[in-house]
């Protein structure tokens, strides 16, 4: 068929020719195509070997390209018409691609004849071909282009082909161009009226149709068609990607397309990014990679949440387009980051030069994912040491995060890989905010991606919580918790895998233990019931441990037993299963009072923390309060019958007024019982035994079940507040030292069971709001710090007494008890018992004439400095044995003065009964309140995963407080500042108040001491409180500023009086500064201090405050302190707190230097010339004792004064002498190797510091100092003299401590000669080498140093060595007194 067609067509092209050929008549051929135009055309392609056809049959041709253009230039040269027959064949063609048809088959194509077997199967279009002769290419690229108008709004014709774009390709890859330029700009020119689709053709094709000679012309045009119309973004930069510009077009370019980024259609973007990273070099890569992050809005590219969720009908498809476009655009920038280092290493520094949490963006964290996957292992550990820094210094915070994962979840999802690699990687991390931050990249990665990465997220969970070290499990499990709670139905799926972790059980804590069951037992219990399949492996796994002898995991087996009865009973229909388990764990708890002690603990957490059936929750309740009375609870008769070790009697009974009939609490005949029943190992007893080590728990067991089923009223149980105990007489404690051991054992553990009663007592009813109730709460405090005195006492007494335990969930009771009071048998020991009085003889810092029968209070800031005169020990390493206060019980410090009448029989008041919460009881609270702050709310500067223990021993005693977040408890403690600010004003009233009274001494005759040292406590662990709040890392969080903003407003409020424009931050730090006239010790000036320091940060202008503070600080290291019995402050705390004190003075002062200074020369000086218990008169803190602090604070503040001093050139001659002033007094240190002979008592620490600083100090000096030198040596040559001369003193006073350091033969000095010899010989050549760039050379001689002790003696032992051992330092040495001699030396230095 096909050949029967091309045939005939042939034919009638034949027969068309002929006759027109005889109508003209018979003349010569040449002048018949002369006369007809179309002829010359049609006849020159036919001797070429062309055939030309019609009706849309694709023309012949029997020639190659070549011999088809060869054939058509001869004919043309030949022709008697040439040259004019150029244009007449133009011309002709011309006319024949009128037609339409015609033109298209000219586009198209020609194929080969049949019967020209030999030519190839493919051929150029006839325009093409003929566009390769020379001399009718320009004319007829004209016509071509002229005829591009015509069909441009019909650009697609039959069978959709584009006639514009058939013609443009005509002009790609042609072997030569004459007219090159005339070319691009009639090309130009048709693109500024073309419409929008040829113009992208005709711009997409320039580079394949000009040569070189045109790229940067074009280029130009291209860049201003760029700025002009966005729609030809992709097609231009295309063409500009192909074309070789010149660099600074390139730039020009560059940058005109970032600044048009912002309009760029977002299916463009992948092209702009693509095109600007390729034309990046490595000397603007960090310039253009920061322009292209600042311009890239991704997170304009989405819509909002909101808006995506009232848009449902567009929003899959707007979703996948803009997922897809950012897709593209970061394949573009992964692109060129696999491929130059340069932009990978750009990208990190871009990243890296951010300094604002606000600036960050999603690209960032996308950026740093995409490093991440890139196969360089130099760019992998480059975007994790990023990100962790980034996270660590709080920049990248998880909002950010969460919003990266949500908005780009298709994105992420490609990365998924690097995402779980960098959470496991942050997981593993020491630091808590690395591991907080990694724990949300896995709740983001299963809650907002597929099966599959569920699958790989639970696994690396698991992997996580086997691996045993604490911040990883602590978080992985929480992590589970948190993702069976939100996601319990895909978790499901994989309880097989998290039951895998009951195999690591051994290394894990109570705690853990407690998460993993919790987690466990709502997979196999919840309500979807899909994880129903391991429910049979749980009960087995707990009845294992719950029959097991060993109590570790007997402990197991309870934690888990009581986290299934919390989701089983959240069921009624499974009433009668968690009946059985707990009948079970009761049993198997009976024969251990610690097991049972703990069961009941959990069950009261379990109580405190879930939501059970109520038919579950009565159950629970009734059985509690029936076995409570049974077993704790007796009638109040007349007397108590029995055989004890010690006499029984009735205390402590605050319902003395009522009716007979009371209760008492069985507690001495209960421990008695115990004990006998311990000393009795031979035939031990299978009964149930009933032990005061349960007494606390199951009381907190009770109160929590009466709460929970009568919605906080504990009317039921009320009685138990006021009700008496069976205790002894506590006049046993006075005579304690003629009681036998066992009785002093049994009295120690009857006062600890006492303490932690009354301590769950004031838990359970601190909440009644009833005003007696209040009242009894109060007594409740009195009795517990009146108990802690008598215990001290007792204590003392008792060595190697261990405590009956508390808290039940640790390790070992043993251990802990052996740990806690092995330290007071070490401070027992050394002192004696009859030493107490001899501490009004030794060095205490506060308090020595204080008689040794007062009691002193326990728990108290000051303690440390009080142990001297303490009758006892301290019970703050007794800590772990009591139990544990919660947070509500810190309520009391909001009570003010309680009152209640009460009546005789006529209803009239017959006495009027008052409470005032006490300076003792103040004390009690605040301590506690700081324990609790202190492990809650740290102040790092990253946030601590809420369930963290850096330590196992550190979370004994705040297992309730750990189930509490950081925001509760920090929310807590802003309820409570106007209550804590109250008392703070009260303690500065009394001060102020007991100044007045004695003339302004603390230490007059009407001085109260007990209540001095009280209220001194009270004021400083107020301050404490404050600054641990306010010190609050979260503050920093943008969700937590609303808090701080009204932390800092209580704090202004409480000022009367102010400035209408002083803002939040400044009333608060007013208010406080109030406080500064009656700081009672120097511990308590450290503590507001401090305060003020933390406040003035918080509210972000801590500059604005530096002058009020340092002011402050100086004032404090100027005062004499004196304690209430008019003995100067002394003692190591002293001088901790002073160390830390100078070291705020230093910090907060404009000028470092001038006070070292001013210290070195007038207050050590004065303190040289005075006798030895005296004190400097400008500095009355700084005396013989304390020294050494200031010495150490200077000599640490010095070297880091040094650090901060600019190095380099500098232009401004009065920059280098500001710089060299610096230097000279960072220099100028000669007045400290005087107090050396001075203070020969304390010359060991002062030598060790001097090595130690004096060789950083000098490494600073080589870093810094010797570069300013060389380059102003000339110009400021006598101040270089005299810093160098300056310097000569001190590193010669350094050397003669090295050669002190050999005859003392004392390692804590010699540790230090070695690397201080080293700089000081890396010092003299150096001097050398200055000297040597600035032509002066010749002044420079060197000579051997003789070892010479601190006196300038010459070591003889040593002379034998001196010039293989110490060649040492300095411009002109070797002579014995350096006072004398240096400066000469130094001087012949500079004679040029």
């Amino acid at each position: 068929m096909m050949r029967r067609k091309r045939r005939s067509s042939v034919d009638k092209e034949e027969t068309f020719s002929t006759a027109k050929g005889r109508s003209a008549g018979r003349s010569a051929k040449e002048a018949v195509a002369v006369e007809t135009n179309e002829s010359v055309f049609v006849a020159f392609v036919r001797k070429a070997g062309v055939t030309l056809k019609h009706d849309a049959q694709s023309n012949e041709t029997t020639a190659d390209l070549v011999v088809f253009q060869k054939r058509i230039q001869q004919q043309l040269q030949k022709s008697p018409q040439f040259p004019g027959i150029i244009q007449e064949f133009v011309s002709s063609m011309e006319a024949y691609i009128e037609n339409a048809d015609a033109l298209r088959t000219c586009l198209l194509p020609c194929v080969p004849q049949t019967s020209d077997r030999d030519s190839s199967s493919f051929q150029e279009s006839l325009l093409r071909m003929l566009l390769g002769v020379e001399t009718l290419q320009t004319l007829i690229i004209n016509i071509l282009l002229e005829k591009i108008p015509e069909f441009m709004l019909d650009s697609s014709g039959d069978g959709g082909l584009s006639v514009p774009r058939m013609i443009i390709n005509q002009l790609k890859w042609l072997d030569r161009i004459v007219d090159a330029k005339g070319l691009s700009v009639k090309l130009l020119e048709l693109v500024s009226v073309a419409p929008v689709e040829v113009q992208r053709d005709i711009i997409t094709s320039l580079p394949e149709i000009l040569e070189d000679s045109q790229h940067n012309d074009v280029g130009k045009e291209l860049n201003s068609l760029l700025q002009e119309n966005t729609q030809l973004t992709v097609p231009v930069l295309d063409a500009l990607s192909s074309l070789n510009l010149r660099s600074s077009l390139l730039t020009e370019v560059r940058s005109a397309v970032m600044a048009t980024m912002a309009a760029v259609q977002l299916e463009d973007l992948p092209v702009v990014v693509k095109f600007i990273l390729q034309s990046v070099s490595s000397s603007d890569a960090f310039e253009v990679v920061c322009n292209l992050r600042r311009n890239l809005e991704l997170e304009q590219c989405v819509l909002p949440p909101v808006i995506q969720a009232s848009q449902t009908l567009l929003k899959t498809k707007r979703a996948a387009v803009s997922q897809d476009s950012i897709t593209l655009v970061l394949d573009a920038i992964k692109s060129a980051v696999r491929f130059q280092k340069t932009i990978s290493e750009a990208w990190l520094k871009a990243i890296e030069s951010v300094e604002e949490v606000e600036d960050h963006k999603v690209i960032d964290l996308l950026m740093l994912l995409i490093l991440h996957s890139t196969n360089a292992n130099q760019s992998r550990r480059g975007a994790e040491r990023m990100l962790k820094l980034k996270v660590r210094s709080g920049l990248i915070q998880e909002p950010l995060l969460h919003r990266t994962f949500r908005d780009y979840v298709q994105v992420v999802r490609g990365y998924f890989s690097s995402v779980l690699a960098l959470a496991q990687s942050l997981l593993r991390s020491p630091d808590p905010g690395l591991v907080a931050f990694g724990g949300h990249m896995y709740r983001c990665s299963f809650t907002l991606f597929d099966s599959y990465c569920h699958q790989e997220v639970v696994g690396s969970l698991v992997t996580h919580v086997c691996s045993g070290a604490d911040g990883e499990v602590d978080m992985a499990l929480e992590l589970l918790c948190g993702l069976v709670t939100e996601k319990p139905s895909e978790m499901s799926l994989y309880a097989v895998f998290v039951k895998g972790i009951l195999d690591y059980m051994d290394n894990l804590t109570s705690q853990q233990i407690r998460k993993l069951f919790h987690l466990l037992s709502r997979l196999a219990f919840g309500q979807q019931q899909q994880g129903s399949h391991i429910q049979d492996d749980m009960h087995i796994v707990i009845r294992k441990q719950l029959s097991s002898t060993v109590p570790k995991y007997k402990r197991i087996g309870i934690i888990g037993a009581v986290m299934v009865i919390g989701s089983m009973g959240c069921f009624f229909l499974l009433l009668l299963q968690v009946t059985a388990l707990m009948e079970l764990v009761k049993s198997s708890s009976e024969s251990s009072p610690e097991a049972a002690a703990l069961y009941y603990d959990e069950l009261a957490n379990l109580i405190w923390s879930s939501t059970l059936d109520p038919q579950v929750q009565e159950m629970i309740g009734s059985r509690v309060l029936d076995d409570f009375q049974e077993d704790f609870v007796v009638d109040l008769g007349p007397d108590v019958t029995g055989s004890f070790l010690l006499p029984p009697r009735v205390l402590y009974n605050l319902d003395e007024d009522e009716s007979q009939g009371g209760i008492a609490i069985n507690l001495l005949p209960l421990l008695a019982k115990d004990a006998q029943s311990k000393g009795d190992d031979r035939s031990p007893s299978l009964d149930r035994r009933v032990s005061p080590l349960c007494l606390s728990p199951f009381f907190r067991l009770l109160r929590l079940c009466e709460e929970k089923r009568h919605q906080g009223d504990l009317e039921e149980i009320d009685a138990l507040l006021g009700c008496p105990l069976i205790l002894t007489d506590m006049d046993a404690v006075d005579k304690v030292q003629s009681l036998s051991k066992a009785e002093r054992e049994f009295l120690c553990a009857l006062l600890f069971h006492t303490i932690n009663w009354f301590r769950e007592v004031v838990n359970a009813f601190c909440k009644q709001t009833e005003t007696e109730m209040k009242m009894k709460v109060m007594t409740r405090l009195q009795n517990i710090t009146y108990l802690q005195t008598l215990l001290e006492k007792a204590l003392a007494e008792t060595p190697g007494f261990v405590p009956p335990a508390s808290n039940f969930d640790g390790e070992s009771s043993d251990r802990l008890a052996l740990s806690s009071a092995v330290p007071a048998l070490k401070t027992k020991k050394g002192d004696g018992g009859g030493k107490k009085r001899k501490a009004a003889a030794r060095s205490s810092s506060e308090g020595s004439s204080q008689p040794a029968e007062t009691p002193t209070p326990p728990e108290q800031p000051e303690k440390e400095k009080e142990k001297d005169v303490s009758p006892g020990v301290s019970l703050s390493v007794f800590r772990p044995f009591f139990r544990e206060l919660d947070l509500e019980v810190l309520s009391v410090l909001q009570s003010g003065l309680l009152s209640r009448s009460l009546l005789d029989s006529e209803l009239h008041t017959k006495v009027r009964e008052e409470v005032l919460l006490g300076p003792a009881e103040l004390v009690f609270l605040l301590e506690d309140l700081l324990h609790k702050l202190e492990f809650s709310l740290t102040a790092a500067p990253t946030k601590r995963a809420p369930f963290l223990k850096p330590r196992a021993d550190r979370s004994v005693g705040f297992s309730h407080l750990q189930q509490r977040s950081s925001k509760d408890i920090a929310s807590y403690c802003v309820q409570l500042l106007p209550a804590l600010c109250t008392h703070l004003e009260n303690c500065h009233n009394h001060f102020q108040a007991l100044l007045s009274e004695n003339n302004g001494c603390v230490d007059g005759p009407a001085t109260d001491m007990q209540e001095y040292r009280m209220m001194s406590a009270s004021y400083q662990l107020l301050l404490q409180v404050l600054n641990t709040i306010f010190s609050w890392s979260g503050f920093s969080q943008p969700g937590h500023r609303n808090l701080l903003k009204k932390a800092l407003g209580v704090l202004a409020e409480r000022l009367k009086e102010g400035d209408a424009d002083l803002t939040l931050e400044q009333f608060s730090f007013e208010y406080l500064l109030n406080f500064r006239s009656t700081m009672p010790s120097l511990n308590t000036a450290l503590c507001l201090s401090q305060l003020l320091s933390t406040v003035s940060e918080k509210g972000g202008n801590a500059a604005a405050h530096r002058d009020q503070t340092a002011s402050l600080v100086r004032h404090f290291l100027s005062q004499v302190w004196v304690t209430a019995s008019g003995e100067r402050e002394r003692g190591n705390k002293f001088n901790e707190a002073l160390h830390a004190l100078l070291t705020i003075y230093l910090e907060q002062v404009d000028d470092i230097l001038k006070v070292v200074e001013e210290i070195a020369g007038e207050g050590i000086t004065e303190l040289l010339n005075v006798s030895k218990d005296e004190s400097s008169a400008s500095w009355p803190t700084l005396n013989r004792q304390t020294f050494l602090v200031f010495y150490k604070v200077m000599l640490a503040e010095l070297e880091k004064a040094v650090r901060k001093i600019p190095a380099g050139k500098s232009s401004d001659d009065s920059e280098v002498s500001h710089k060299l002033k610096c230097l000279l007094n960072c220099g100028n240190i000669r007045t400290f190797p005087r107090c050396v002979s001075v203070l020969q008592a304390q010359s060991e620490k002062l030598l060790t510091w001097s090595l130690a600083y004096g060789r950083l100090f000098l490494e600073s000096f080589l870093k810094l100092g010797m570069p300013l030198l060389d380059y102003s040596f000339k110009r400021h040559k006598e101040d270089v003299q005299s810093l160098l001369k300056t310097f000569q003193l001190s590193t010669r006073q350094l050397h003669h401590m090295c050669g002190h350091s050999k005859i003392r033969q004392d390692t804590s000095l010699t540790n230090h000669v070695p690397a201080l010899k080293k700089s000081l010989e890396l010092f003299l050549y150096r001097v050398k080498v200055m000297l040597a760039l600035n032509n002066c050379q010749e002044a420079f001689w060197m000579g051997n140093l003789k070892n010479r002790n601190l006196k300038g003696e010459e070591i003889l032992s040593q002379r034998s060595q001196e010039s293989d051992e110490d060649e040492e330092e300095e411009e002109g040495q070797g002579l014995p007194l350096p006072q004398q001699l240096s400066e000469d030396e130094v001087s012949a230095i500079f004679r040029q």
